[in-house]
């Protein structure tokens, strides 16, 4: 595994998103002294937050799934993630409610999904579900360790036995189709395909590699911290700042000092130089390049997610069995998918996700009210040409109402609309195209494909993040912390407790 030369003493890490915060940790609990540079004046990165009228807003994703791999940071410098987070289940994992009223809770323990399945589509399905669920957990173990938490050098090195065990699985192969050899009920295959869209394709185009999202979606557990979502941030800072690093806040870098190949320190708006050994730079990689003065060589340009328009409301506390989770399912499903991807227009029958983080923490709210978060799939900037300072407040009422519609007499009353989020909001935020989830999980942009965590010609700058390997999603993103710590002090031996048994993933 190529590592960075030369001296790595001291460590800049620039951004205190998930990843910036997962690599520092894993330096400090292998001796290096880091100092963590952000721009804003909190950790978290794409894992916002807003404090707005009494409601403590996540910004970010609200789904929070692989534990696990939260243990193994805190690990990293001998602490607990139960010290530092307070952690509960999710149960169900999401409701899903369809356009005709049906609905299917969806659990994360097989026989509850089991009779859940078996009331919703019949016992034929409840049975395929079951050989899904194994597929999945196989799926799973054949990924991780060889794919998802590897570093590659380049696509010679997926030529392993792993490849081969993915191969005959069916790793392939579409994901829509693979699900659908186990489970023919097309409304049902929605809850373990729908996860595709965040990896930036359509069902039935992407690799049936990325069901593993579903296995991690669906099947392993979804959490939820107290104090909400921005409370993995600012328990991950204290770990950090516990093991000794130092953190800039309110500080964006604007350069890079080079001598040669390598970067010798960082230049801030503050006027500060910090003298660096090694960099870790987790921008957007348009960002990344730009203060490397690096130009890739790829013979295509990269291709950005799909993007998304997020409600945050305030409402009366309703009915006690509103969810956390609600999976708002349309009529319209693969047309759906084609409108945002391929004609760069909101969907005509959107699906959406619903998030009422006032179930895990009354906190969140002002008494007596909960608190909202309505996500609706859009096209991202570069395919679409949407006026969205015109169309936001009308789109914004049209998903409002179907949102209201699909939930029946589950819905709200007294609502207040905190605030509208579309993809100009996220370009602002220097997000590539407008979009909250990176780049897109294309063939071209996955695996060794995907830009990698280190340049050729630049010896002591590693990349992490989203737009780096493994990818887009909270557990990707803590992976791709630690092997960026791997590419500057060589893989050291990492507790196993988190691959023993198959983990969730996270999504907007």
């Amino acid at each position: 595994m190529r590592t960075v030369t030369g001296r790595s003493d001291h460590v800049v890490v620039v951004g205190a998103g998930l990843a910036g915060l997962t690599t520092a940790i894993h330096l400090a609990g292998r001796g290096r002294q880091v100092t963590v540079v952000e721009r804003e004046d909190v950790p978290g990165g794409r894992m916002g937050r807003l404090d707005l009228d009494g409601y403590r807003l996540d910004t970010g994703p609200t789904v929070l799934t692989m534990p696990e791999l939260l243990d193994d940071v805190f690990d990293a410098v001998g602490e607990r993630t139960q010290d530092r987070l307070d952690l509960h289940p999710v149960t169900p994992a999401y409701h899903a409610f369809y356009a005709d009223g049906r609905t299917l809770e969806v659990h994360s323990d097989e026989d509850a999904m089991v009779h859940a399945v078996t009331e919703f589509a019949g016992s034929e399905q409840a049975a395929g579900y079951r050989r899904l669920r194994d597929w999945l957990a196989r799926l799973y173990r054949a990924e991780f360790d060889g794919f998802i938490a590897s570093n590659f050098e380049s696509p010679l090195s997926m030529l392993t036995p792993a490849l081969a065990r993915l191969t005959a699985l069916g790793g392939f192969r579409h994901w829509d189709h693979k699900v659908a050899q186990f489970i023919s009920d097309p409304d049902l295959r929605r809850v373990f395909t729908f996860q595709s869209l965040y990896a930036g394709v359509a069902p039935d185009r992407a690799l049936a590699a990325y069901a593993v999202i579903a296995h991690m979606d669906t099947m392993s557990g979804v959490y939820f911290p107290r104090g909400g979502m921005r409370a993995v941030p600012d328990a991950l800072a204290a770990a950090a700042t516990a093991a000794g690093v130092r953190f800039r806040y309110q500080s964006t870098v604007t350069e890079l000092v080079r001598s040669g190949g390598r970067v010798t320190a960082v230049h801030t708006d503050k006027d500060e130089q910090i003298d660096c050994d090694a960099v870790v730079l987790t921008t957007e990689l348009h960002r990344t390049y730009e203060l490397l003065r690096h130009r890739t060589r790829r013979p295509i340009g990269i291709k950005a997610a799909p993007s998304a328009v997020v409600l945050h409301i305030g409402c009366d506390r309703g009915r006690p069995d509103l969810p956390h989770h609600s999976l708002l399912f349309g009529t319209e499903w693969e047309s759906s998918f084609r409108e945002i991807i391929d004609g760069g227009r909101v969907m005509s029958d959107p699906s959406l996700l619903l998030t009422r983080a006032t179930a895990g923490d009354v906190s969140l709210a002002p008494a007596g009210r909960d608190l909202l978060y309505l996500l609706a799939p859009a096209p991202n900037l570069a395919r679409g040409h949407i006026d969205w300072p015109t169309f936001r407040t009308t789109y914004a009422e049209q998903i409002l109402d179907i949102a209201q519609r699909r939930m029946g007499s589950r819905g709200w009353h007294n609502l207040d609309l905190l605030q509208i989020v579309t993809p100009d909001d996220w370009a602002r935020k220097d997000m590539l195209a407008g979009s909250p989830f990176a780049l897109a999980h294309t063939f071209a942009q996955t695996g060794p494909f995907r830009p990698a965590n280190m340049i050729r010609g630049i010896d002591n700058v590693v990349l992490a993040g989203g737009s780096t390997v493994p990818g887009v999603g909270i557990p990707p993103v803590l992976i791709s912390g630690r092997l960026a710590a791997d590419r500057i002090t060589g893989h050291t031996h990492v507790r196993r407790g988190a691959a023993a048994a198959p983990a969730p993933h996270t999504s907007f």
